[in-house]
């Protein structure tokens, strides 16, 4: 039998309860892993599952609206390309010192007002805020025709029109739309989809008449292909909510070393009280 001095025995002891510490913390770490990550049920995440609904009871005919801030790119063209030339001015640099064109020219654009007004070459200032495209189109036609163009074909885009996907998706951020048209689901999918711990139940953001408002689109119930925001218009902000799991993981990711330490302390007490 081996002699232990008062030194080696408190050396031992010291030892074993540093490893039932050790012990102790992994228990309470694999426990509360297990607890936050208990699995999500399939009704909370499947896409279309509820709520069939008819098709010819609703349209999903759509339409961009022209709002303050869009910047338009508006081409004039015609037979007589001399008549459509003082309607397709160029965006063009000039150098401060030899005062020639720097890089290359490229067509202008027109930054709509907070009032929904844009500068137009020949006409002046005319409102387009509220208009679609199509509307416009068909204004500057009546503009223009007889009296400074002959049969016109007008284009009219939105070159900054972006929607904004926000939350618990795998590649949040802004996203550029060229051709102006695009569904909540497919902004979901510029985002690679939502993880797998956001809430189904998703908000749209959008700016009406000054003011925000949010539209809640349910992604499980087929209801959300007659909703107002199914189609986005520029700037929508579209946000995922993280669940209660993955919102409490979160918090628990910040707190780990005071759990760890808290119930370390909590079994070593016991431990000794109960010896």
């Amino acid at each position: 039998m081996k002699n232990w001095t008062p030194k080696s025995k408190i050396k031992s002891l010291l030892s074993q309860k540093f490893q039932q510490m050790q012990k102790v913390k992994k228990i309470v770490l694999f426990s509360v892993i297990a607890i936050l990550s208990s699995c999500v049920p399939k009704k909370d995440i499947v896409y279309f599952q509820n709520d069939k609904i008819d098709q010819e009871k609703f349209s999903n005919s759509y339409k961009t609206v022209i709002k303050p801030a869009d910047l338009l790119q508006i081409t004039v063209s015609s037979v007589d390309l001399e008549a459509a030339k003082p309607f397709n001015l160029p965006a063009v640099a000039y150098s401060t010192t030899t005062n020639n064109i720097i890089g290359t020219p490229r067509q202008q654009e027109y930054l709509v007002d907070n009032n929904g007004n844009i500068d137009f070459p020949v006409l002046g200032s005319i409102k387009v805020g509220g208009l679609s495209r199509q509307e416009l189109i068909q204004y500057l036609k009546k503009r223009l025709v007889p009296d400074y163009i002959k049969n016109p074909t007008i284009i009219v885009r939105i070159s900054n029109f972006s929607v904004t996907i926000l939350g618990d998706v795998k590649k949040p951020g802004t996203y550029t739309i060229p051709n102006e048209r695009i569904t909540v689901l497919q902004a979901i999918g510029l985002a690679s989809d939502l993880n797998i711990s956001g809430k189904r139940n998703i908000q749209v953001k959008r700016e009406e008449a000054g003011k925000i408002k949010t539209y809640d689109i349910d992604l499980r119930s087929n209801t959300l292909f007659t909703s107002p925001a199914y189609y986005l218009q520029q700037n929508d902000i579209v946000y995922v909510q993280p669940n209660r799991a993955a919102s409490q993981s979160a918090s628990y990711n910040q707190n780990t070393g005071l759990f760890i330490s808290i119930g370390s302390v909590l079994v070593a007490l016991i431990s000794v009280l109960t010896r």
